[in-house]
């Protein structure tokens, strides 16, 4: 959930917001081809009749289950994602083969409230929600005072919070998308950001099936890579993701 304080104590909800923005035109079938290269002698010009559109599909989904996943690197899909806290990007950026640009901080007032995510757990208890609701008060009215003392904004911004709202374009190849839906569509890991990656994963499916088909949290695929750890739901997961990723037009 995400509010913006603005003199009430009214939040505003809002859902996190995933658009592709961009991804490589024929990408199947540029996965294909260079999938196709090295196991042919063919030349260049002729890798397009070689993987007809009837065998991409199947030469990908095989290409990707027994995991040369190199090919992949060719095809990259740009998202824009809005409505997601500071605590989140945090996490993001930590995924090092990607592209990032994200809403400064530095050069972006927030002058008279800023937007803030509200975890629903806090939410959900009524004393805790009104804490948190009065602590992002407090945190823009002191954002506001050093703003009117001509502080700069890049020092400013050192007082707001992880749960402040930001927004964030990302650009990530499909290998490296296999493996951050790997990480972060699993139960283990944190909710913002498992709810992100379900849904930058829908929208891949929908362009690139063959890729992401069998895309998801590691126990989708396999047993769960936890161990000790594991959230013993396997079961249910993997049916929520064979519904999730058979939904293509959703």
């Amino acid at each position: 959930m995400c509010g913006q304080k603005n003199g009430s104590a009214e939040l505003q909800p809002a859902e996190i917001n995933v658009r592709l923005l961009n991804c490589t035109a024929e990408g199947e079938l540029t996965a294909a081809m260079a999938a196709k290269l090295c196991y042919s002698d063919a030349g260049i010009d002729d890798l397009f009749e070689k993987v007809s559109a009837s065998e991409q599909k199947k030469f990908i989904e095989k290409i990707v289950s027994i995991g040369h996943h190199s090919v992949l690197e060719h095809v990259s899909f740009t998202f824009g994602i809005e409505g997601v806290s500071r605590a989140l990007t945090h996490q993001l950026v930590r995924h090092r083969i990607a592209s990032y640009s994200q809403k400064s901080q530095r050069y972006v007032k927030h002058g008279g409230g800023f937007e803030y995510i509200l975890p629903e757990t806090v939410a959900a208890d009524p004393e805790a929600k009104l804490e948190f609701e009065r602590i992002m008060g407090e945190i823009a009215k002191a954002y506001d005072l050093l703003a009117s003392k001509g502080i700069p904004a890049e020092d400013a911004r050192y007082v707001l919070p992880n749960a402040c709202e930001t927004k964030i374009i990302v650009t990530m190849n499909a290998r490296e998308l296999i493996h951050f839906f790997h990480i972060r569509c699993c139960n283990r890991a944190q909710w913002e950001i498992r709810k992100m990656a379900e849904l930058m994963l829908i929208e891949c499916n929908k362009i690139a099936s063959s890729i992401f088909k069998d895309s998801g949290p590691g126990c989708v695929s396999g047993a769960c890579p936890e161990g000790a750890f594991t959230c013993g739901k396997a079961k249910e997961v993997r049916e929520k993701y064979r519904t999730l990723l058979s939904e293509k037009e959703r």
